[in-house]
């Protein structure tokens, strides 16, 4: 295994690595809308948070050899179903025509109280 990191993307705020490369795979850690730069909350709403949200996996993704369009599973979490469109909105945008397996649930509460965090599995390129 192989740990991933890379200054694109937030850095982690526990005991936990911002992605882990295993078997030909890329397994990220969730990501919520922080920026990277100054690691504060990305304001704004669910469209706006998911698009930084999506901004960070895109890094980790490339700092490990992958990209979007290498994306086999997500899980989004938000914090109210009611945001549901307006992530799924900004989501297609980023994947355009890919469409890999998701799931999407609502939880009771995401770190620092973000509204959308997201995990991704992707296959590494062949470089």
């Amino acid at each position: 295994m192989q740990r991933v990191q890379t200054a694109d993307a937030p850095a982690a705020i526990g005991p936990y690595s911002q992605g882990i490369i295993a078997h030909g795979f890329v397994f990220t850690a969730g990501q919520v809308p922080f920026d990277p730069a100054s690691m504060q909350l990305v304001e704004g709403d669910i469209g706006m948070q998911t698009d930084q949200v999506m901004k960070n996996l895109g890094a980790i993704l490339r700092e490990a050899g992958a990209d979007l369009s290498t994306v086999v599973k997500t899980t989004v979490f938000l914090r109210d179903m009611n945001d549901f469109v307006g992530m799924n909105e900004v989501y297609e945008r980023h994947f355009g025509e890919h469409k890999p397996a998701r799931s999407t649930v609502q939880v009771a509460r995401l770190p620092r109280d973000v509204a959308v965090e997201i995990e991704a599995i992707a296959v590494l390129l062949d470089r």
